[in-house]
C-alpha cells in the first residue's frame, strides 16, 4: 500500500496550488532598488555618477530626444562642437526641443525662438523687448555632458557634488586597444539586467543549449557561448572597493592539467566590466576586459545597456569579432542579446533578452524562492541597499587613483593555470582556493602603478603554476 504524502498546512505548498498562488506580481516589487525617478532613493544615488545617455553617432544635424532616469531630455551637438543635454521642454511654453534648431552656439526653440546655450543660459528671446531681464532670471534645465569614445555622458546630480569621470586601466590598455560603442535596449527594469551578470550560473544553462530545443541548428549555435562554458562552475562572490562593488570568481576544470578562472566585476550603482566576450579558454593566459557596460534606466520599466566592446590583440584570440556589428541596439556576439528575433525563434532558442524580460518589467523579488546559486544576486541587492542608504564608506581605490593621477585598477580577468587535478578527489575545493588566489593577485594591483599591473599579475600567476601556458 502506497503511503500518502502528508499535506502541508499551507495550501500553497502542495501540488496543484495555482489557486492559492494567484497574486498581483506588481505589488511585490522592491521600490527602493528599482525605482529611479527624481527624489527616489536609487534615482538620487544614480544621479551622483556620470551616466551614458546616447551614442555620439546619434547626434546629427537634428536634436536627439532621450529619456534617462525617468526624465525627458534632448541631446545635441551644436555647430561649435559643444554637447548639450537639456530638459526636453522649453522653459517658455513647453514646446519640445526635439524640434529645436541647432545653432552655432546652443539650440533654438522652434516656437518662439528662445535660444539656449548648453548650460541652459538664455542667449536670445526674439519675441521679447530688448530691455527685458527675463534671460537673466530664467534658465533651461541643463546637465553637464561630454563625449568619450563614441558615448555621450551626462551628470544629472547635484552640481556641487559632480565627481571626476572614472578612468580605468581597460580604457587605455593595451595600447593597441579600440573601444567600440554599442547599445542594447531591454523592456524591463535596469536591476534585473544587472543581476544577470552577477548570476554566472546561467552561462552553463541558458547559453549552452541545456535549455534549447531548436529546429534550426544555426539558431541553437548562435545562443551558445561555447564549450568552455558548458561545465558548471565553482563560484564565489565577494564585495570589493570598500563595499562599493562586488565580483564573482568562477573556477572551471577544462582539462586534466588546466584550470580556468574567470572574474567579473560590478561597481555600483550600474557599471559592469567582463573579461573576454567568447573566450577560447585553452589559449588564454591572462586577459582583462572584453566588455564595459553601464545599465542605465530609461524609466522604471525600460533600460538601455550603453557600453564599449573592446577590440585588441589580447581579447578573444579565437573570436576576433566584428567592429562593424556594434552600434545602436546591437553588439557583435551571441544571438539573443537584443530583441531582433521572432517570438518563435526566441521560444526555440531563448537568450538573455527572453529570459530577463519575461520575468516582467519589474521583477517581483518578494515572490522568488532563492537557492544557494542565488547568493551573489542577494549579496548584490544588500550591498546596493547599503549604498543607497548612505551606509557605505567611500571607495578608497577611487580616491587613491585620483590623488596619484593614475587610472583605476580592474579586477575582471580570464586566467588559465597549469594545475593538475586534486589527488584527494576534492577538485572543487582546489578550484575554489585557486580562484581566491587569483582574486588576491588582482587586488594586489591596487598598489601597483597602472603601467606595471599587467606584468605584475602575470608574474604572480606564474608563481601559481608551472608557467607552461603561453
Amino acid at each position: 500500500m502506497n503511503e500518502q504524502i502528508p499535506k502541508s498546512a499551507d495550501p500553497s505548498k502542495q501540488p496543484y496550488a495555482g489557486y492559492y498562488k494567484r497574486t498581483d506580481r506588481s505589488a511585490h516589487v522592491d521600490i527602493e532598488l528599482t525605482h529611479c525617478g527624481p527624489q527616489t532613493p536609487m534615482g538620487e544615488y544614480m544621479r551622483r555618477f556620470w551616466q551614458p545617455v546616447c551614442l555620439s553617432q546619434e547626434l546629427t544635424e537634428v536634436p536627439k530626444a532621450i529619456r534617462i532616469l525617468n526624465e525627458d531630455l534632448v541631446a545635441f551637438r551644436d555647430r561649435g562642437g559643444n554637447i548639450g543635454v537639456l530638459d526636453r521642454h522649453c522653459s517658455h511654453r513647453g514646446t519640445s526641443l526635439e524640434y529645436g534648431i541647432i545653432q552655432q552656439k546652443g539650440i533654438r526653440c522652434c516656437y518662439h525662438g528662445w535660444q539656449f546655450d548648453v548650460d541652459g543660459t538664455i542667449l536670445e528671446m526674439p519675441c521679447e523687448p530688448g530691455e527685458s531681464q527675463m534671460k537673466d532670471n530664467v534658465f533651461q534645465g541643463a546637465y553637464p555632458a561630454f563625449e568619450r569614445n563614441g558615448l555621450v555622458f551626462a551628470y544629472m546630480g547635484p552640481p556641487d557634488s559632480k565627481p571626476e569621470f572614472d578612468e580605468y586601466d581597460a580604457y587605455t590598455l593595451p595600447k593597441d586597444g579600440r573601444l567600440v560603442p554599442f547599445t542594447n535596449v531591454y523592456a524591463c527594469n535596469w536591476l534585473q539586467v544587472s543581476e544577470n551578470l552577477i548570476d554566472h550560473f546561467h552561462a552553463a544553462t541558458l547559453h549552452n543549449n541545456m535549455t534549447v530545443e531548436s529546429v534550426d541548428a544555426e539558431i541553437s549555435e548562435g545562443v551558445s557561448l561555447g564549450q568552455g562554458f558548458r561545465t558548471m562552475p565553482v563560484i564565489q562572490w565577494e564585495k570589493t572597493r570598500d563595499g562599493n562593488g562586488m565580483i564573482f570568481s568562477a573556477g572551471r576544470r577544462i582539462s586534466d592539467d588546466k584550470v580556468w578562472i574567470r572574474i567579473t566585476e560590478m561597481t555600483f550603482p550600474n557599471f559592469v566590466q567582463t573579461a573576454s566576450v567568447v573566450p577560447s579558454a585553452a589559449e588564454l593566459r591572462h586577459t582583462t576586459v572584453g566588455l564595459t557596460r553601464w545599465h542605465v534606466p530609461v524609466d522604471d520599466h525600460n533600460m538601455i545597456i550603453f557600453g564599449w566592446r573592446h577590440f585588441n590583440d589580447e581579447i578573444d584570440p579565437a573570436h576576433a569579432g566584428d567592429e562593424n556589428e556594434c552600434g545602436i541596439d546591437k553588439v557583435d556576439f551571441l544571438i539573443g542579446q537584443t530583441n531582433h528575433r521572432t517570438y518563435l525563434e526566441g521560444q526555440h532558442a531563448p537568450g538573455d533578452y527572453e529570459a530577463i524580460t519575461s520575468i516582467g518589467t519589474i521583477a517581483p523579488h518578494a515572490l522568488e524562492h532563492p537557492g544557494r546559486s542565488d547568493v551573489g544576486v542577494y549579496m548584490c541587492r544588500n550591498l546596493l541597499r547599503s549604498a543607497v542608504r548612505g551606509e557605505t564608506p567611500l571607495d578608497s581605490t577611487r580616491s587613491s587613483a585620483r590623488s596619484s593621477g593614475d587610472t583605476l585598477p580592474v579586477y575582471s580577468a580570464d586566467s588559465v593555470l597549469s594545475i593538475p587535478r586534486a589527488r584527494n578527489g576534492e577538485d572543487d575545493e582546489l578550484l575554489r582556493e585557486l580562484a581566491n588566489q587569483v582574486v588576491e593577485i588582482m587586488k594586489e594591483c591596487d598598489d601597483v602603478p597602472s603601467a606595471e599591473r599587467k606584468s605584475h599579475a602575470k608574474k604572480r600567476l606564474d608563481d601559481l603554476d608551472d608557467g607552461l601556458v603561453a
